[in-house]
């Protein structure tokens, strides 16, 4: 029975991340608590960005989008693989695993082209400090968090058109836990050249030219760490840039692993491994990093609950 002018297939079984028995429970438990931490963090840093004056800059601006973005793409994984670890068959429709994979690619995107407006935002406040209110003005804000959804939007056209375009007469079990492209190209029998090729250049793209960017960004931050003549000021930047440093590494490392090498059977079980830190464990990772460490997320934290206990204590 046909879906569309280009399926044979009405549904499709994901494989999940592991078939053995014994790890289905303690692995359903792991992931579960990692999802409830990365709602409660990012929902957190949205809300306290918006209820904090103190937090009305452009850095914290673009790590509330930061956060919702994680919040949004770990909700359209996390929870479907959670379900594979308590049903004998996770079973998703032709319809939902397009959807799946649109909504996935429109927000994974959008991160990577985030992170890189968040090194270029760290860029313009140490290297050009006195430029910074008219470089990063609310505007210009405005424009790159429009520009990094545009491409996040264009990316997530161009790779579900692709899948769209598939005719799946294979088997229908996807090898992974969710709908990703390279494992549903494995189901197709029709040839898959042209789409390899343009998933090939829009993956390149949407990795090597952010990367690029905060490379180019931290390598100027940290040259102008180095002429800071205080050694607490050098130590505490540093610290700082490392922490940042570290997410990103972790966020285009396995994606790159995931995207830039051709994809073979053989690979599919090591980049499944390999996808939950950018899908799971980053967004978890995120608002720890950029956020919890900061210190001015601490004072309107703070001050944000004492006003709240005030409050609560005035009322008696």
């Amino acid at each position: 029975m046909a879906v569309g002018n280009h399926s044979t297939v009405t549904e499709f079984i994901l494989a999940g991340l592991t078939e053995k028995p014994e790890l289905q429970l303690p692995l359903f438990l792991f992931f579960l608590g990692v999802y409830v931490v990365t709602v409660v963090g990012n929902l957190g840093m949205i809300t306290l960005t918006g209820l904090s004056s103190r937090l009305h800059t452009p850095m914290y601006y673009f790590l509330s989008s930061l956060s919702f973005i994680d919040l949004c793409y770990s909700t359209v994984i996390t929870p479907k693989m959670l379900v594979n670890f308590v049903t004998e068959k996770n079973i998703i429709s032709y319809p939902e695993c397009m959807t799946q994979l649109y909504f996935f690619a429109f927000f994974i995107i959008s991160e990577c082209h985030m992170l890189a407006v968040m090194a270029y935002d760290s860029y313009a406040a140490i290297c050009n400090p006195l430029l910074y209110n008219f470089t990063m003005s609310y505007l210009v804000c405005s424009w790159l968090v429009v520009g990094v959804y545009m491409m996040g939007l264009i990316g997530a056209i161009a790779h579900t058109s692709c899948l769209l375009r598939v005719v799946f007469c294979k088997d229908i079990i996807i090898n992974h836990y969710f709908c990703d492209v390279f494992p549903l190209l494995e189901l197709s029998c029709s040839s898959n050249y042209i789409n390899e090729v343009i998933l090939l250049c829009f993956s390149v793209f949407n990795i090597l030219a952010p990367t690029l960017t905060i490379l180019g960004s931290y390598a100027s931050v940290i040259a102008s760490i180095l002429r800071i003549p205080s050694t607490e000021g050098k130590s505490k930047a540093f610290s700082t840039c490392s922490s940042h440093i570290l997410a990103v590494t972790i966020f285009y490392g396995s994606a790159a692993f995931m995207y830039l090498p051709p994809s073979n059977v053989s690979s599919m079980d090591q980049s499944k491994v390999c996808s939950v830190f950018y899908t799971i464990i980053v967004p978890m990772l995120n608002p720890l990093v950029y956020s919890l460490r900061n210190k001015d997320v601490k004072v309107a934290l703070n001050k944000i609950i004492e006003k709240r206990l005030f409050c609560i204590l005035k009322d008696f």
